[in-house]
């Protein structure tokens, strides 16, 4: 089981680096069709396997050079019961898929961590449905009861910790810690934000961060912002504010383009990596407790190097 359940290394002053977007360049780049966007299914075969275990040493090893920490993130994001369902998978197979995905990483991890470079193993949790788009809002009862299952089978491994990426609104992320504490797994929450800064259900960050701590008393590690651009957020954070010194991580979408064109887009928009890298050490200057910094659609390790020469290097 994991070690450093009680202690987190990266609610430090170390910088740790994370993914990028994996679903993006496996589809856009490698060729991968990978149905509703699922990467765990690659899981399925020794191919599979091995391009993604090159992945995370790709990504490792930029934080190996750069000094900083690395957190491994699970291809979880739809192995959950609804998207796992619709891709014919049974529960069953769910869990074996949820528990070779930490299997995976921590083979991988032991040519890494150090005390020079601590790692962490998380086990990545998607929204129940669109991200973008939620056809339904469940209660924070139903979305505890919902994502159960893959947080109880990440309990059962070598994971460190699991954190809840591309949220749409609270009260799912409500459930999400709840059952993680139940668990007494350690989870960091992940909202994203349309380009006006708010979040898909229209609730400000500022609402969603504050309304899941005083329902789960604190209980989530932190909080990040994913799959949204640096100019779609930036103008909403506030220095002076307690709630945005929750949010220790950014994990931005290389393009400027709203979720919407990014759901119509045929080629990839991979922007420019130096500029992305140039707006996450305005973040940073601005707010240092921003130590856990990745990307999301669009980025790749091209962006990860920038990013650590800006932000990490020592």
């Amino acid at each position: 089981m994991g070690n450093i359940r009680n202690g987190l290394p990266q609610i430090g002053r170390q910088v740790f680096l994370t993914d990028t977007g994996l679903e993006t360049t496996l589809v856009f780049r490698d060729g991968y069709e990978l149905p509703s966007f699922a990467s765990f299914v690659l899981l399925d075969s020794e191919e599979g396997r091995e391009r993604l275990a090159q992945y995370y040493r790709t990504h490792a090893n930029i934080a190996q050079l750069s000094g900083a920490g690395y957190i491994f993130e699970s291809v979880g994001w739809r192995a959950n019961r609804d998207w796992g369902n619709q891709l014919g998978y049974s529960p069953e197979a769910l869990d074996l898929a949820n528990r070779g995905s930490i299997a995976l990483m921590a083979e991988v991890q032991q040519d890494y961590d150090t005390p020079d470079m601590p790692t962490v193993l998380s086990g990545c949790i998607g929204p129940r449905g669109d991200a973008y788009n939620p056809a339904a809002i469940m209660t924070e009862t139903e979305a505890e009861e919902y994502h159960r299952d893959q947080i109880r089978t990440y309990s059962e491994t070598d994971a460190d910790m699991v954190c809840a990426l591309t949220l749409s609104y609270s009260t799912e992320a409500i459930g999400i810690v709840r059952a993680a504490s139940s668990f007494d797994m350690p989870v960091a929450i992940s909202f994203t934000t349309e380009t006006d800064g708010n979040l898909p259900s229209g609730a400000t960050l500022r609402d969603a961060i504050t309304s899941v701590d005083e329902a789960t008393n604190g209980a989530a590690a932190y909080y990040m912002v994913n799959c949204a651009h640096p100019a779609h957020f930036t103008t909403i954070l506030d220095e002076k504010a307690d709630w945005m010194q929750r949010i220790r991580g950014i994990r931005a979408n290389a393009s400027r383009k709203s979720h919407a064109e990014l759901d119509d887009s045929e080629e990839l928009d991979a922007g420019d990596p130096d500029e992305l890298a140039g707006e996450y050490s305005h973040l940073q200057s601005r707010f240092p407790q921003l130590t856990i910094l990745g990307g999301c659609c669009g980025t790749d390790e091209r962006h990860l190097r920038e990013i650590a020469l800006r932000c990490a290097t020592r």
